[in-house]
């Protein structure tokens, strides 16, 4: 079969496709006949061995494929093999059956852009309608899935973006305020859009100078969620009294802890599936590349020049 696979670590230059075995499913797994990839932003940190769990070469980067098991099931599943292959493994706990009417596309993104949308609006954000969201990156793949929960869910949402065309986007999925990410005044910016007041909860994946600003501008009994750090670089070293005195609260979240959990993972896919079928969710497909051309995909994300979901085929 074809794969991407790493040899060295670094950056998109080390990702080569190749011809490789078909991987052997072990115990209560199954052998997936990949029909579509989806890309994250935790693969480019993978790649790099960067990501929160360390990597061993060589390396089939990915995590998530939408594809067809032996016996028929047409499942989106997180992978234990590398998802950028033409086939892949995946542990049975770990398969999601697609109802029909949801696209491969549609599918993908839902197992890891909404379901982190999700929980970090409502499992640590612990979202109370009437309250203010900011959403950074909100052009990405868990950007605009949260805008659109958000709203869904009663709160005022300021999108933070880094392109007209961006902005355009998060307003068309129902954001009340857009501020540009490369304001010099970022948390000044934010406020702004609130009438000058901080806001309740913050959804941060860019790390560095973003962390900070998105810290400044938090309420009393604010919430910024930490699920990233997509610039690489870290935030200023932060005093616990500094939260103690503004009644702020820091919060990260991985994905990875809500698996084997049928509440935290399963429930909360089918009922993202629903909201797909009955067109209360709109998923935002940005650009679908060939298997062959991952390298290029992976750069055109780390250069911010995606919007929502970007996926694979494995048959080019």
């Amino acid at each position: 079969m074809k794969a991407i696979e790493v040899s060295e670590f670094g950056g998109p230059e080390v990702m080569v496709l190749v011809d490789v075995a078909d991987p052997i499913p072990a115990v209560n797994e199954e052998l997936i006949t990949v029909t579509a990839i989806g890309i994250n932003y935790a693969d480019t940190h993978q790649v790099e061995n960067g990501y929160l769990s360390p990597q061993k070469l060589p390396l089939i980067p990915g995590l998530e494929i939408v594809g067809t098991t032996a016996s028929g099931r047409r499942v989106l599943a997180s992978v234990s093999s590398g998802g950028y292959a033409q086939k892949a493994t995946a542990n049975l706990a770990n398969m999601f059956d697609v109802p029909e009417g949801v696209s491969d596309a549609q599918a993908l993104c839902m197992l890891v852009q909404g379901s982190t949308a999700w929980h970090i609006l409502k499992t640590v954000g612990h979202l109370v309608p009437g309250e203010t969201v900011v959403v950074h990156a909100a052009a990405g793949g868990v950007g605009t899935i949260a805008i659109q929960l958000a709203k869904m869910w009663g709160a005022k949402v300021i999108a933070v973006t880094s392109s007209s065309e961006k902005a355009s986007l998060a307003t068309s999925l129902g954001a009340d305020f857009v501020v540009d990410a490369n304001a010099e005044d970022l948390a000044g910016a934010i406020k702004a859009t609130n009438g000058g007041k901080p806001v309740n909860l913050i959804l941060e994946m860019v790390g560095g100078k973003t962390f900070d600003a998105s810290l400044e501008v938090l309420a009393p009994f604010g919430r910024l969620i930490t699920y990233g750090n997509a610039s690489r670089t870290a935030p200023k070293m932060l005093a616990p009294g500094s939260l103690v005195s503004g009644t702020k609260t820091i919060t990260g979240f991985w994905l990875a802890h809500c698996f084997g959990s049928k509440e935290l993972l399963n429930d909360v896919i089918a009922e993202l599936f629903q909201l797909v079928l009955d067109g209360k969710l709109k998923p935002i497909i940005g650009a679908t590349y060939p298997l062959s051309q991952a390298r290029e995909a992976h750069e055109a994300m780390r250069g911010r020049g995606t919007t929502g979901k970007i996926t694979l085929d494995p048959a080019l």
